[in-house]
């Protein structure tokens, strides 16, 4: 029994020192380049709204994610 107790208690501190781990994502050297310049195209609907394009870092480069509307 003490060792079953005694083997919740590793695998409870373990998990609850591992939950405190954070891996944080690798930042590019350079900046990215300048936002591109969207044309808005006419909403489909009076509810939806307008999100923007931006650049996210991914695989080593910046690559663009255009604009698009959302509900």
């Amino acid at each position: 029994m003490r060792r079953v107790i005694q083997s919740l208690l590793i695998a409870t501190l373990l998990g609850t020192t591992l939950a405190g781990c954070v891996v944080a994502p690798v930042h590019p050297r350079r900046p990215p380049p300048p936002p591109i310049v969207e044309v808005i195209p006419v909403a489909p609907a009076p509810s939806y709204h307008w999100v923007a394009g931006h650049y996210s870092w991914h695989a080593g480069q910046w690559l663009w994610t255009p604009g698009h509307w959302r509900y």
